[in-house]
């Protein structure tokens, strides 16, 4: 699996890092472009370059992790998905008061899918800090829980793998309907710090 990120900010990069040290290729990239990325890429390992956003929605798999005002102009400006899994990690977030937005019945991821046709969608690495985010994934025993939710099977399913692979236990939480809403921040599992431990 290839991966890609649109947005190299503390989230991005704390996956980033975890994703290199499993042996993902991945390109990051973000609206400063390569060149304001290159050291950050150089200093996190050879699997790991810079590139622009072009770039990096050609992989696998791509992070999308920018603020949530600019989600739907990235989106636009990705000129078609081809069925990769987009990984958001968005909060609908009013900065610098850190107020939830108001959007309607509907998730923010699933807006999100609706601003990615073709893409499979799947909500991450929202529900934890990325201070938290960046540290060993094996926590005390345990591996750091990472919830998802999603309505495509065969994506969260190419997720879950992934989370394995860099040391995470990942949770579906189902839909993005219902899990979305648990993660999504002011929801039950916002700011959480779980772990999982052996039965």
């Amino acid at each position: 699996m290839k991966i890609g990120t649109i947005g190299a900010g503390n989230i991005a990069q704390a996956f980033v890092r975890h994703a290199a040290k499993a042996g993902f290729e991945i390109t990051i990239s973000s609206k400063s472009g390569p060149a304001a990325l290159a050291e950050l890429a150089a200093t996190i390992g050879p699997g790991v370059r810079a590139g622009t956003v072009e770039e990096a929605v050609q992989a696998d798999l791509v992070l999308l992790s920018v603020p949530w005002d600019a989600v739907a102009e990235v989106l636009a400006n990705v000129p078609a998905w081809r069925g990769q899994v987009v990984v958001d990690t968005t909060n609908a977030i009013h900065f610098p008061d850190f107020k939830p937005l108001d959007l309607g019945p509907k998730t923010s991821t699933e807006l999100v899918a609706e601003q990615a046709p073709g893409a499979r969608v799947v909500k991450g690495f929202n529900a934890t800090g990325a201070a938290i985010l960046a540290l060993d994934p094996n926590e005390g025993g345990g591996k750091r829980v990472i919830f998802i939710s999603g309505d495509d099977a065969s994506a969260k399913a190419e997720v879950l793998q992934m989370l394995d692979a860099m040391g995470f236990a990942g949770i579906d939480l189902g839909s993005l309907a219902i899990g979305g809403r648990f993660q999504q921040f002011p929801g039950p599992l916002s700011g959480t710090n779980l772990a999982q431990f052996p039965a």
